[in-house]
């Protein structure tokens, strides 16, 4: 329904998430992080979807966590303690269901994308940003350091260029934050969603057993030492190998025709 929080449509092997809370910039309140990991645990058992698209409703993606709440929280007896724990635990469920589903999943970023907001962008396996859009990890310009934020934005930016950003507040531009490996394509806005769709049609058009292994096997050895990442993957590639589908693709190949998958 259009007023849920966290609207949901398929299309094909493509399902398209979309943040429904315009009016507070679609914040991650507990509501709406309640909503997404319904949703992460639905699709980790949908064989039949391929992607994921997670956009935003209105003139922004996501403005980060609701301060408003946030401040109510405070009224408890033990300052709001519990219920900030509560609530950075339970985003932090959600950012890694992101990354454990087998799908990849394609943030269409428009407007700003601040503080968790960020922190999803960067949590998404790829992103695509309208010209304009622009990121941040601002908490520390109302005395919260962004934390939680660090840990996916450390994992997409290098060091120096990620400190800047927690330390200074300062917005980045959708064209830096290409150039520092925040999002991989910008695009004028009115052909955002199109280019987000386009690239998602040429992830669900590639064999799906082969891209669920290696979203996987892709987080898993980046955790390893180098050794142990190679001795991993090798075993993830054997066992792709033998994947009938797999040796089907490979004999397309040779005999230059499409490949007749089963899945």
């Amino acid at each position: 329904m259009a007023d849920d929080i966290l609207l949901r449509e398929d299309s094909g092997a493509i399902a398209t998430l979309t943040l429904n809370n315009p009016a507070r910039l679609n914040a991650l309140s507990t509501d709406m992080l309640e909503a997404l990991q319904a949703e992460i645990d639905a699709l980790a058992a949908d064989t039949a979807t391929r992607v994921v698209i997670l956009r935003g409703a209105g003139k922004a993606f996501c403005a980060g966590h609701d301060l408003r709440e946030m401040t109510g929280a405070r009224q408890a007896e033990d300052g709001g303690r519990a219920a900030f724990a509560e609530l950075f635990a339970r985003c932090a469920e959600v950012m890694l269901g992101l990354t454990r589903l087998p799908q990849p999943v394609i943030a269409e970023v428009h407007g700003i994308a601040t503080a968790a907001g960020c922190q999803l962008v960067a949590t998404c396996d790829l992103a695509v940003a309208a010209e304009g859009a622009r990121f941040g990890v601002n908490g520390v310009n109302v005395g919260l350091f962004c934390s939680t934020p660090m840990v996916a934005l450390t994992r997409n930016v290098a060091r120096k260029h990620a400190f800047h950003m927690l330390v200074t507040g300062e917005f980045v531009d959708a064209t830096d934050a290409r150039a520092l490996g925040l999002v991989n394509r910008v695009v004028p806005p009115d052909a955002l969603a199109a280019e987000t769709r386009a690239l998602a049609t040429t992830l669900a058009a590639k064999l799906g057993s082969a891209v669920r292994i290696g979203k996987r096997a892709f987080y898993e050895q980046a955790e390893l030492p180098l050794a142990e990442a190679y001795a991993f993957t090798g075993r993830v590639m054997t066992e792709n190998m033998l994947d009938p589908d797999t040796a089907e693709g490979v004999r397309a190949f040779l005999d230059k025709r499409a490949p007749d998958w089963r899945q």
